[in-house]
């Protein structure tokens, strides 16, 4: 497997399709970081894994030696599309990026959070009626629809059909299920089509909206092109409603298997906020992120090729213990806990991380606010590779009173 195409012999170190259950997928991890941290894989035609955070943010803060335009995920889009800012490379990124940013400034979104805790509380309001309910598919990928809606400005009546294609088209995604791929992005792309031709007509204020900020933005004085404005947008509409069912569902199983703890922050909600950026490092979402190095790079003695994809596991690396002691115990105001890499690092750091944070504390602070009490009952599943997670857990919930 080289950039010319032809095999070469590596011995396979690890299989990530071996288990989808978050416990196992963990232990592996840490066998690798200890005996094996830069690792291999034939699985999804052959790519290597870093495992020890100093290695995965090195290379995330890398942009120059690891690239992003080649293969940004693993398993990838089985179409093999690009779309910006995250399948490009600086400086091709920098003005989507620049325009996206421009929308997600704290008074923005300040401004939003009225509006996304009445979703938050509408979306839960029947799962508290039923008693409970599957927290991850029915809050979890649910409410981040109404997030989306909301940043973008879209059409209040988008919200439940983004919710049903988006879902759609992740479990395709994992399954590389092209058709089903390739007709729920379709979908998602008329969304992104009609909006910029919307904007066209009826331009907002850029710091306020994202089409109409990407259609303001100048590079050497020209317009970005619009097929991929359409597909900054379109990459918006999903990138969104990925992670947060998988993060939801990790955090409320955790808060249901810990009732000490779920008891403490309902009574001391100031904790929230803290205690949730280090259910991000537990939880951390990605095992599949990837670069793809642009010269032979040699990392801990084992030689990587240009052409071969390599995840950044910022899933193990949240889970280093010679970065982060007793990584798989919750430990609530851990001194270097803003070292986390549930975000990424670098350029290609997620650009939505502090929309991310203001959905994880509403969503955390009216599911305990308005419940005395919830445990986890029944069935729960793991999310499938390029994720990691319960994409799926029953709660039994107690209202407050």
């Amino acid at each position: 497997m080289t950039q010319a195409g032809v095999h070469r012999e590596i011995p396979e170190d690890f299989d990530p399709a071996g288990s989808d259950d978050p416990v196992e997928v963990h232990r592996m991890y840490r066998e690798l970081r200890d005996r094996c941290p830069v690792a291999f894989s034939e699985a999804h035609g052959g790519f290597w894994a870093l495992t020890r955070y100093e290695d995965v943010k090195a290379a995330a803060l890398d942009d120059t030696t690891f690239r992003s335009s080649v293969k940004a995920v693993v398993p990838s889009d089985p179409r093999g599309l690009r779309r910006p800012p995250l399948n490009f490379d600086a400086p091709d990124h920098k003005p989507f990026r620049h325009a996206l940013d421009a929308t997600l400034s704290r008074r923005r979104l300040q401004a939003l959070e009225p509006a996304l805790r009445r979703h938050a509380v509408d979306q839960l309001a029947p799962l508290l009626a039923a008693g409970g309910g599957d927290i991850a598919q029915e809050f979890g990928a649910r409410f981040p629809a109404w997030v989306t809606t909301e940043w973008l400005n879209l059409d209040p009546d988008l919200a439940p059909v983004l919710a049903r294609t988006a879902a759609r088209w992740v479990q395709a995604w994992r399954s590389q299920d092209r058709d089903v791929v390739n007709a729920m992005s379709e979908r998602m792309y008329r969304m992104a089509r009609d909006l910029v031709a919307d904007r066209r007509r009826s331009p907002r204020p850029v710091t306020e909206d994202p089409a109409s900020s990407l259609l303001a933005e100048r590079v050497d004085g020209e317009p970005l092109p619009e097929e991929h404005v359409v597909g900054a947008l379109r990459q918006s509409l999903v990138v969104g409603m990925v992670a947060p069912p998988i993060v939801i569902g990790s955090i409320a199983l955790h808060l249901a298997e810990d009732q000490d703890l779920q008891q403490r922050l309902r009574a001391e909600p100031a904790l929230i906020p803290t205690a949730l950026e280090e259910f991000l490092r537990l939880y951390s979402p990605y095992r599949g992120f990837a670069r793809t190095a642009a010269t032979p790079v040699r990392i801990r003695g084992r030689e990587i090729l240009p052409g071969e994809p390599i995840t950044l596991t910022y899933a193990s690396a949240n889970r280093d213990a010679s970065v982060f002691p007793d990584p798989d115990t919750f430990v609530l105001e851990r001194d270097n806990i803003a070292d986390h890499l549930a975000f990424g690092r670098g350029r290609h750091r997620c650009p939505g991380a502090a929309m991310a944070r203001l959905m994880l504390r509403i969503a955390l602070e009216e599911l305990l606010g308005r419940t005395r009490s919830f445990t986890a009952e029944g069935r729960r599943e793991g999310a499938r590779m390029p994720e990691l997670g319960v994409v799926s857990v029953e709660l039994t919930l107690v209202p407050a009173d």
